[in-house]
């Protein structure tokens, strides 16, 4: 029989650098044939595209079966992994594994509000246990965020959360998520070091450890500049040692997510103003509960497209690549947060 397929989930809440983290390593593959599934909480694929921008891998799903050693990137846009496993999660899977003496590893982007868990027990089912494995869970943490005294850069949205109602599956206070990402590890990397003092930066690797439930290294990325090594053939076959890996959500048959966390996105056939635009959108941070901004602009006069990120009101921005011919030069924004009001949203932003 076959070796089975490393898969390495890598979970953390939004705005971690998730994103910025595969996207260095795919840069960064070594001959590895990496194929990618990407989970987005929304219905346009951002982080998949930029993904696709990284210059190594192909832009269609034809291209996908070539032997050129390509990565391979998958986006699974109908909602969190831990709530649709069965739906969405399988079925690409066994498509994958058809392919599997074309692939070396798999990687999984979890959805920033999703729970590690209840994807890692589906590699126990036999459609999937035969043939892969849970290599690794990567738990990524923004040092910044956490250091400041929230989990995403946004203590009003932080609250808002924290002030959910119990009762509900994923409306548990923003700590439990941050805990069930972290119980599950076995390598955690402290991302955006870069952005804080060695004090903080302590801080933040203290409150760590307190809730690891295991000895598990910690490593400090800046920009998810790792080696392939560190995150890479760890052989911890995490799906048949649970047990070691406690979650809030253990005692729960099924799980659903707080309805009142959506996704919105906006297409603008227009260009925008970066600085304007951020300005723009960090007053719109302050008026609702928006956790996340991601997307594409198109800015007037160059003719490279600019990747713009917000996690509360810290916003960074690069141009990514040029745009090409035969795509039309459009702003795509997506925002998750608690009772969006997109309406107001496209108000702002049109003035």
């Amino acid at each position: 029989m076959a070796a089975k397929i490393p898969v390495t989930v890598i979970t953390g809440f939004l705005g971690s650098g998730k994103t910025t983290l595969i996207r260095h390593l795919l840069q960064n593959n070594q001959g590895r044939r990496i194929a990618v599934l990407v989970n987005e909480f929304g219905e346009l694929g951002i982080d998949g595209e930029l993904l696709k921008s990284c210059q190594v891998c192909p832009e269609d799903e034809e291209s996908s079966e070539n032997e050129n050693n390509e990565n391979n990137i998958y986006e699974l846009t109908n909602g969190c992994l831990c709530c649709t496993v069965q739906e969405e999660f399988l079925p690409t899977m066994q498509q994958l594994l058809k392919r599997r003496d074309k692939i070396d590893y798999i990687l999984i982007e979890t959805s920033g509000l999703a729970l590690p868990k209840p994807l890692v027990k589906a590699f126990r089912w036999q459609e999937i246990r035969n043939a892969a494995t849970v290599d690794a869970v990567i738990t990524v943490v923004d040092c910044a965020a956490v250091a400041a005294g929230t989990f995403a850069s946004n203590p009003e949205a932080v609250e808002a959360q924290r002030q959910a109602d119990d009762s509900l599956e994923h409306e548990t206070p923003l700590q439990e998520l941050f805990e069930d990402q972290l119980a599950c590890a076995d390598l955690v990397i402290l991302n955006k070091t870069d952005l804080v003092d060695n004090f903080s930066k302590a801080k933040v690797e203290e409150l760590v450890k307190q809730e690891l439930p295991r000895i598990v290294k910690i490593v400090e990325s800046n920009q998810g500049k790792l080696d392939p090594s560190i995150l890479l053939g760890f052989e911890a076959a995490v799906e048949d040692n649970l047990d070691s890996r406690p979650s809030h959500h253990d005692s729960e048959e099924e799980h659903e997510h707080d309805e009142e966390i959506t996704s919105t996105h906006l297409i603008f056939d227009r260009s925008f103003d970066p600085e304007r635009l951020q300005n723009q959108l960090q007053e719109l941070v302050q008026q609702q509960d928006i956790y996340r901004i991601k997307g594409f602009v198109s800015v007037p006069n160059k003719a490279m497209r600019l990747v713009m990120q917000g996690v509360g009101n810290r916003f960074e921005k690069f141009y990514d690549r040029p745009w090409n011919t035969q795509e039309e030069r459009q702003t795509k924004l997506v925002f998750i947060g608690r009772d969006l009001d997109a309406s107001k949203i496209e108000l702002a932003l049109s003035r």
